[in-house]
């Protein structure tokens, strides 16, 4: 489980996270949604300490969250993270070596699961492929490969959908969904009710910088009362 306690972060003198209290279940898939400026990027970033907050607490598995280097890099393999840019993300020119970037330099230097990931994610074949050269759906799948290959118990998505087409967004509903029946979490952030509704088993609101709903079900009632965008999957 993924938890934060009166989680509260800000950038200078803007407030974004005021007082968080969120919870991500093991073996679930947890959709957040949000309009623009919510602070849903700031909350998922404290997930895996990327952020640290001003205030509050972040444990993972009732671990909580520690910013020394060593602890850092000891949540970074349980709790992987996927930006919304894949172009943030990638490091190497081709895909083989940007998915085995991440393994390779871990302590152990274990690369046995590049082989996995790229197949699961539908690369089998393009291990000398040029990043560069890749649609954003490819590389998106790039860099979901490179945290997989890291063999996390937890994934972060930020706004996955970004860019996708209505054929990659269901492909990618059907992705996360078989992995989540493999032993995966996954947190999700979203705009998108018809994407959230696809993919999650539970739901939270980030409103204003809180959490302003969460629950099983997501209904018509919190799509118009925080005026998120309907999109269909």
């Amino acid at each position: 489980m993924i938890e934060t306690t009166d989680l509260r972060f800000g950038y200078g003198d803007r407030p974004v996270l005021r007082g968080v209290d969120f919870t991500a279940a093991s073996g679930e898939v947890t959709a957040l949604l949000g309009r623009n400026g919510a602070g849903k990027s700031s909350l998922l970033k404290h997930f895996n300490g990327l952020l640290e907050p001003d205030r509050g607490r972040v444990a993972v598995d009732g671990e909580r969250v520690e910013y020394d280097d060593d602890a850092l890099r000891a949540v970074r393999r349980r709790v992987g993270f996927v930006f919304q840019r894949p172009e943030d993300q990638l490091v190497a020119p081709t895909v083989r070596q940007d998915v085995a970037f991440g393994p390779a330099n871990r302590d152990d230097g274990a690369t046995e699961n590049v082989e996995w990931a790229l197949s699961r994610v539908g690369l089998d074949g393009y291990d000398d492929r040029l990043c560069s050269r890749l649609s954003n759906g490819e590389r998106k799948r790039v860099a979901l490969a490179g945290v997989l290959a890291m063999d996390p118990d937890y994934v972060v998505l930020d706004e996955p959908t970004a860019g996708l087409d209505g054929d990659g967004t269901r492909a990618l509903v059907d992705l996360i969904r078989g992995l989540t029946d493999e032993g995966i979490t996954f947190v999700v952030s979203t705009h998108y009710p018809g994407f959230a509704s696809a993919v999650g088993d539970a739901f939270a609101i980030l409103d204003e910088g809180q959490v302003a709903y969460r629950g099983q079900t997501l209904d018509d009632v919190c799509v118009e009362a925080y005026g998120l965008r309907r999109f269909g999957v």
